[in-house]
């Protein structure tokens, strides 16, 4: 019998749930190695989320943009990496999406920590 993990506030754990719920949009997202699939995608985002079975939730955070989102409707933060590459997004939108920030103010906190 196995202890359960605490919970970290403000944290999504991934595990076998988290999985089992993104394995879609995962799967998607993993596609995009291919560069043909990136293209196909960007062609037409709600064809190729149809083509993969996104439910209401994942496509929503796709709209939107929103990595927190996505990973909150079970989506892996290195399967993500993809989908953010896409639409240049980078770890300070990601860390301005985590901090509840607008990017200009994340990257001046960034600042402000480092003087």
């Amino acid at each position: 019998m196995s202890t359960p993990l605490p919970e970290i506030p403000g944290t999504t754990l991934f595990d076998s749930a988290q999985a089992r719920k993104g394995y879609a949009l995962n799967k998607m997202c993993f596609s995009f190695n291919e560069q043909a699939n990136r293209q196909a995608f960007q062609a037409d985002e709600e064809a190729y989320m149809d083509r993969y079975g996104l439910n209401d939730r994942q496509k929503a955070a796709i709209r939107a943009r929103n990595v927190l989102q996505l990973i909150a409707a079970g989506g892996n933060a290195y399967y993500l990496a993809k989908f953010a590459g896409i639409f240049g997004l980078d770890m300070q939108d990601i860390g301005a999406q985590q901090t509840g920030m607008s990017k200009e103010e994340f990257k001046a906190k960034l600042r402000a920590a480092n003087h």
